[in-house]
């Protein structure tokens, strides 16, 4: 198993690419099953993500190709041979669930394994089914798998209002939504930029949606979908976590294809840290002000607030802060495990329930530390960039689901940082 070698050698000061969004890219994958013509995604991740993704949806009988180095998907879904979306597959990633709205939608009928992914606490899919359910899916739930009919062979349009903001939820029922009979409203739903790229997609293939980036959606179906092709928008979670490159390190660095809209909430948190935050023609520059960062409170919400992907990485900033933070995750529990692993490397942190208070100390040390999640191995390699001596980051197979060309794109800002092949 890989490990991440960090040697913490002061500021770092360069250029960095953002890659397109995991998030996007896994929500904008299954859109193929909708049509049977050519779907092609511009600017997609390279991650072991989209490889699980891209077999998931082989398995159901599409055709991805892996164009540009990885850079374009082309896909085909004009024979879907197969409806059931088998638990080896499913099992590695939680965004496996949005296979079921799109070929209920289309064919009426799919099986689907409940999903798996990183654990950091229950994350049940019960809202993706009772929005289908709302749309006129029979659903039985039996031996671990998702058995779903669209009653009368095809979806009818609902008006449904999510009890709680989810995005995976709304991607589902957007999706289906589009082939369905009638119009689907859909209230209290996501507001986040990956959904926003999605309704741009499926309008490109001929969907009619309204509403996006607002909380409410509305969907009016028709008869088919078409062929599109579509970039998918810049990683906002990959964006912010290199933007602490240089708050916890020191130095500058220019985040390419960065933009302020996509991290307002997480901008103004650095800014009232004291760190600066500019737009430039590329993208966005960051540098701190005044040597240190100040502490500051997060509270983790639904889009537009602070990200709960940036949690444990703002976590790490502030463990350098001088003063007292309080982080309060609002959105999913068990998501303070970096704590302990951050605490082995100097951090002084406390943790009570969904509450994290982290006074900050002047220095961090080196240490042998284990991710446990995607956005907790990031974080300990933030870390180690700010800390005297050497960090060893085991288990970063996580880190690979979200992060491409971690060490490289570190190392072009001077970051001695390699990777230990297990």
């Amino acid at each position: 198993m890989d490990s991440i070698l960090v040697r913490g050698n002061g500021a770092l000061s360069g250029a960095i690419p953002i890659a397109g969004a995991k998030n996007a890219c896994l929500t904008l994958m299954p859109a193929t099953l909708l049509c049977d013509e050519p779907l092609t995604l511009t600017n997609a991740p390279r991650l072991s993500d989209i490889a699980t993704m891209t077999q998931l949806l082989q398995s159901l009988g599409a055709e991805v190709a892996s164009l540009q180095n990885g850079l374009v998907l082309a896909m085909s879904s004009h024979d879907i041979a197969n409806h059931i979306a088998d638990y080896d597959i499913v099992r590695k990633m939680r965004a496996s669930i949005l296979v079921l709205g799109p070929m209920l939608a289309r064919d009426g009928h799919a099986v689907v394994s409940l999903p798996g992914g990183c654990a950091i606490g229950a994350r049940p899919v019960d809202l993706h089914l009772r929005v289908l359910e709302a749309m006129g899916a029979v659903l039985d739930l039996r031996d671990g798998y998702v058995h779903a009919k669209a009653a009368g062979g095809r979806l009818k349009g609902a008006v449904f209002e999510f009890p709680f903001v989810s995005v995976g939820a709304t991607e589902n029922a957007l999706m289906a939504a589009t082939l369905a009979r009638g119009t689907t409203v859909l209230k209290n739903a996501a507001r986040e930029p990956e959904i926003v790229d999605l309704a741009r997609c499926l309008r490109k293939m001929g969907a009619e949606i309204e509403g996006e980036g607002t909380s409410t959606l509305t969907i009016q179906g028709v008869d088919r979908l078409h062929g599109a092709t579509h970039p998918v928008v810049t990683d906002r979670i990959e964006l912010g976590t290199y933007m602490l490159v240089p708050a916890i390190c020191g130095g500058e660095v220019e985040c390419i294809g960065g933009r302020l809209d996509l991290v307002g909430a997480f901008a103004e948190k650095l800014d009232a840290a004291g760190v600066s935050v500019t737009e430039t023609d590329r993208g966005l520059k960051v540098a701190r002000k005044n040597g240190r960062v100040t502490a500051v409170n997060v509270t983790t919400e639904p889009f537009p607030g602070f990200p709960t992907d940036l949690q444990a990485q703002m976590m790490a900033l502030l463990c350098t802060a001088s003063g007292v933070s309080v982080l309060e995750e609002k959105i999913f529990e068990n998501r303070f495990m970096h704590a302990p692993e951050l605490t082995r490397m100097g951090a002084r942190i406390e943790v009570h329930g969904g509450h994290a208070t982290v006074t900050g100390v002047e220095k961090l040390r080196g240490a042998r530390v284990m991710a446990t999640d995607l956005r907790a191995s990031v974080s300990l390699i933030l870390a180690g960039l700010a800390a005297e001596g050497e960090t060893v980051v085991s288990r970063v197979y996580h880190l690979d689901r979200g992060y491409e060309r971690v060490e490289e794109k570190l190392r072009a800002c001077g970051a001695q940082i390699e990777r230990i092949k297990a």
